[in-house]
């Protein structure tokens, strides 16, 4: 006879049913969620550190949007879709987190980000008398200003795109939209049913 100890431990799965709303998700509303922007303040400060540290600036933002991504997938095979096959559902869970966090994290604010920058540098080259070093300065500043502003919009308009593409194309269902769609709201029903294991 084994004892408690032995006995092999069975994570039940969270029906789809009950998906409720979400508390946090670790990715997405805690300060962990300013890594995805690493690569705009990376873009940012281009003009005055070497090309490595840019790079490493889209290292570290491509890390979080992996990070993400597994996190989603993990989440979503965690849940019992029913009649709908789990590893389909961990797929779509981290495909969708991958491409959203992708172009709304990584790719767009990253060019949006480098043209601003590389924009403002030509036109007080162009404009000004300033030195050099407070161009670069004047540069950086202008590109670390303007991230607050265009985080929003990018969102907004990634979400529309994947709306009327790609979600079409694998129907995302409203409670797998839940799971992927900028919050999750089964990590906490995930991580109730493990820790009372």
């Amino acid at each position: 006879m084994a004892c408690e100890s032995c006995k092999p431990v069975h994570e039940e799965k969270v029906k789809i049913s009950d998906i409720k709303s979400p508390e946090v998700d670790i990715f997405r509303d805690t300060l962990l969620r300013y890594l995805g922007y690493a690569n705009e303040v990376g873009e940012s400060f281009r003009a005055l550190v070497p090309g490595s540290v840019v790079l490493g600036s889209y290292v570290v933002a491509s890390s979080y949007v992996v990070a993400d991504a597994t996190s989603k997938g993990y989440q979503a095979s965690k849940v019992d879709w029913g009649e709908d096959s789990t590893s389909k559902k961990v797929v779509h869970a981290v495909g969708d987190t991958l491409i959203w966090q992708g172009l709304a994290s990584v790719a767009i604010p990253g060019f949006t980000i480098n043209r601003i920058c590389k924009l403002s540098h030509y036109v007080l080259a162009n404009t000004t008398n300033l030195p050099l070093p407070v161009r670069k300065w004047t540069t950086t500043a202008i590109g670390l200003a303007s991230i607050p502003f265009i985080v929003k919009p990018i969102d907004r308009s990634v979400d529309y795109a994947m709306n009327n593409t790609l979600r079409r194309w694998y129907s995302i269902q409203p409670q797998e939209e839940q799971l992927v769609h900028h919050r999750s709201v089964i990590a906490a029903d995930i991580s109730k049913n493990v820790s009372n294991k």
